[in-house]
């Protein structure tokens, strides 16, 4: 949920892992990201280990602890059995030791009310009067029974878990304490904000940051024994691991199978078919190997296998430590615990509704429903639901976006009126349009995968892809149909392909040299023209020339005479 988990928006990558891991489908991808359904999510956590890009935000309650440690209220803390696992120790002192250092008052293990719990378990099998019994240690567990299998409700023990067990303790001997449970689990702090004995809820991770805050090494811490071993062994401490609860039993209840299971898939399964089953004891888990496999574990070395070993380890040696102890009796307080139905929130889909949905995805006979689980849900119909409640974008079908992708493709290639090649790096032919076989003049019936130089001469496209860079061919002659194109080639290196597009440029070409003819016509017209005008200039030149030589003989002449005349007279 919003108040308790999300998802960081910027990480989110559009991958559906989330989503095909959640058991309830508590998970909405709109806008190609993937956000926590509210009103769905019963806080298991498996989405966040499956998050491969780490997208988690676990809402912290550090800040309201250290202003409980802060202030002069008695703060107690109770912590989960799986402590041993994950911080690496042998024995509570140490961790009781560094929560004192932190300010807590007191700390205690929440295997004190897990044991109270296992008594209580005991008691119900003992009436003979459950047909099957599911425990009820696990909140996300009891969430998923409560809102999507009713039908395994009358079975779910109505015991408290114990976490709120040991509140109760807690809270009878410190009536005015506070108390904050540590542990690995997200879905503890929905439970704690329900019941009226739980303050706040730290994870693991939080207690790391709150020690190196204070600078507080475990391994620097002395382990001192606080208090005498007396009593019985307390087996609940096996709580955190898979039939950890089974083994709590000092002595099974007669009559019943134990079995444990644990893990999304597995327990869907088990509540899928708990009408079927009779006389069995379900010890439920949402977390796979359990608690120390919780969605807020510190990660170890070894994983959940050595923290199992670890469990059982420290389990063995207080078995050993108080060989022979009597049971310890147990304390009144009531663990009676109420789990309602949850209604969902969740339209239900008429079969047109659905039927409507498959076919905007192409699926229009039961063929067509490939459940591949790609988009995350299990089967076409339950994603169709999703649709149908607006937890899904219609596109987030595979096979369909394939389909739609393809068939996109097809049409802008084969239905360009440009001729089309695409290519891969080796420049061979994965796809080419009819247009681009006719201008390239290719009439093999087959040339996926054959080389383009086969065909063309091919030099450009090969220095294209060497050099990453888009290129321009202009006015490339094909001999083979005698035409001319232009061809622009671009390189998708991301995706591994190029692609050419290519236009048929003959007639401008043609068209060219004709004019370039016209020029050479009318130029060479034009010389000679010229060429004649200045012999008609010449010639012209040449006679008005002679004439004005005459005339300028005959004025002299004329000008003589006139001048002797007047002398004469």
């Amino acid at each position: 949920m919003a108040e308790y988990l999300e998802f960081r928006k910027v990480y989110c990558k559009d991958c559906y892992k989330c989503l095909r891991e959640c058991p309830v489908k508590a998970i909405d991808v709109k806008g190609h990201r993937a956000e926590i359904i509210e009103n769905r999510c019963i806080l298991c956590g498996h989405c966040t280990q499956a998050c491969p890009q780490n997208a988690k935000v676990v809402h912290s309650e550090i800040d309201e602890v250290r202003r409980l440690l802060a202030s002069t209220d008695r703060v107690v803390a109770s912590v989960a059995p799986s402590f041993v696992a994950n911080f690496g120790l042998d024995g509570f002192g140490i961790m009781k030791l560094a929560l004192a250092k932190l300010g807590f008052a007191d700390a205690e293990e929440t295997a004190v009310g897990a044991q109270i719990v296992t008594q209580e378990y005991a008691r119900l099998l003992a009436t003979g009067e459950f047909t099957n019994f599911i425990t009820s240690a696990c909140p996300a567990a009891c969430r998923m029974i409560q809102e999507y299998y009713p039908k395994a409700l009358k079975y779910l023990a109505p015991v408290d878990s114990p976490m709120v067990a040991h509140a109760k303790l807690l809270k009878r001997q410190w009536p005015d304490a506070k108390i904050v449970f540590i542990g690995p689990c997200i879905a503890k702090k929905r439970e704690a904000e329900e019941c009226q004995f739980i303050d706040n809820v730290l994870t693991f991770e939080d207690v790391v940051q709150l020690f190196d805050e204070r600078n507080i090494r475990l391994d620097a811490i002395t382990d001192v024994s606080l208090s005498p071993k007396c009593g019985a062994p307390n087996l609940a401490k096996e709580y955190p691991i898979p039939h950890g609860i089974i083994n709590s039993f000092p002595v099974l209840p007669e009559g019943y199978e134990y079995i444990a299971v644990d893990g999304p898939k597995k327990c869907v399964e088990a509540l899928q078919n708990i009408e079927h089953l009779e006389h069995v004891v379900l010890e439920i888990n949402l977390c796979e190997d359990a608690c120390v496999n919780g969605p807020c574990s510190l990660v170890k070395e070894g994983g959940a296998i050595r923290a199992t070993a670890d469990v059982r380890r420290y389990v063995s040696r207080e078995k050993q430590q108080m060989l022979g102890a009597q049971s310890a009796d147990k304390p009144e307080v009531s663990l009676v615990a109420a789990h309602p139905r949850i209604r969902s929130h969740s339209q239900v889909a008429t079969e047109h509704d659905i039927e409507a949905i498959l076919r905007r995805t192409g699926k229009f006979k039961p063929e067509d429903e490939l459940n591949c689980g790609s988009c995350g849900y299990a089967t076409c119909r339950e994603k169709a639901w999703a649709v149908y409640n607006g937890y899904a974008d219609i596109e987030i079908c595979l096979p369909y976006m394939r389909q739609r992708a393809e068939s996109m493709s097809y049409e802008i290639i084969h239905g360009s009126p440009e001729g089309i090649v695409v290519l891969d790096s080796d420049i061979k032919i994965m796809d080419i349009n009819a247009k681009a076989r006719e201008l390239l003049g290719i009439d093999a019936v087959s040339v996926v995968g054959l080389p383009l130089a086969d065909f063309i001469q091919a030099v450009d496209f090969y220095m294209a892809w060497e050099n990453n860079r888009n290129a321009e061919v202009r006015q490339m002659f094909v001999p083979k149909n005698t035409k001319y194109v232009d061809i622009s080639i671009n390189v998708l290196r991301d995706h591994n392909i190029m692609y050419a597009s290519i236009i048929d440029v003959t007639d401008k070409v043609s068209y060219d040299k004709q004019l370039d003819a016209v020029k050479d016509e009318t130029i060479a017209t034009t010389d000679a023209v010229i060429k004649k005008q200045m012999r008609v200039a010449q010639e012209i030149a040449s006679l008005l020339g002679e004439t004005t030589a005459e005339t300028k003989v005959a004025l002299l002449k004329l000008k003589k005479m006139l001048r002797e005349t007047d002398k004469a007279q």
